[in-house]
């Protein structure tokens, strides 16, 4: 019987890969000419999958095929087609200012380019929140930032959010007010009535005077937040970013 021989498998349609020891014995029956293909074959096969394993260890270490996958499966949590560059982060992070009373909530943390961007800025752990819908990235957030309050939450359901128990509080029990909001949500590629609640949520937790940032690809026109009643204080075109960006600053303004 052959070594390709079907009815030893009971799969006639797929064909067996000659073995080491089957072309060993073809070499010394029919020659070493005749099993020379069969051996550069069997080692460019051998070759391949080693570099297909080697692929495989570096992307699903990768916080951007973490970023792609999660996008994959759930394109609606996600929102973005691409995850903010060191660049962008870093650029956000700069209009924050570490020192301040309050917490700084972050909308959307992806794999948390901007999350380590703010700790890198100074913001204390303890006075940061990263609110991520999607639970891939929240675990993954959690793992990363095991000293960052992360919640697995809908951005759009912020104002209760805020009153769950978990959510950081005072001295005197009261939740912790908002006092910077850093948002890299998709706003433009999410559907209107959503979108909507999303910007009414974040400018009614924005603390009287707090400071709220949001990126956008879109590099003019006015930003969505404006309509909600807070004012634009400042823009900033991040070039170095692919594609290019626009940082948005605005301002709840004080009471009184």
């Amino acid at each position: 019987m052959s070594v390709s021989d079907p009815s030893s498998s009971g799969a006639a349609d797929v064909p067996q890969r000659p073995g080491v020891r089957a072309v060993v014995r073809l070499a010394r029956r029919r020659g070493p000419a005749r099993a020379a293909p069969l051996l550069t074959l069997r080692a460019a096969r051998a070759g391949v999958l080693r570099m297909r394993r080697a692929v495989e260890q570096v992307v699903n270490g990768s916080s951007h095929s973490l970023f792609l996958r999660a996008l994959v499966a759930q394109p609606a949590r996600v929102g973005a087609i691409c995850a903010s560059s060191p660049q962008l982060a870093a650029r956000m992070a700069a209009w924050v200012d570490p020192d301040a009373p309050g917490l700084v909530v972050e909308l959307g943390g992806g794999t948390g380019v901007i999350t380590a961007a703010l700790l890198a800025r100074g913001v204390a752990p303890q006075r940061l929140v990263v609110i991520e819908q999607s639970p891939v990235l929240a675990r993954h957030l959690a793992q990363r930032f095991p000293q960052v309050r992360v919640v697995q939450g809908d951005a759009a359901e912020l104002a209760l959010l805020q009153r769950a128990p978990d959510w950081p509080r005072g001295d005197d029990g009261a939740p912790r007010p908002v006092h910077c909001i850093v948002s890299g949500l998709p706003l433009l590629s999410i559907p209107p009535q959503l979108r909507q609640r999303i910007l009414q949520a974040g400018a009614q937790t924005l603390a009287p005077g707090g400071r709220l940032l949001q990126f956008t690809y879109a590099l003019r026109g006015p930003s969505p937040w404006q309509v909600t009643g807070l004012s634009g204080c400042a823009r900033e075109r991040v070039l170095a970013n692919l594609p290019p960006a626009r940082i948005d600053v605005l301002q709840r303004p004080h009471l009184g």
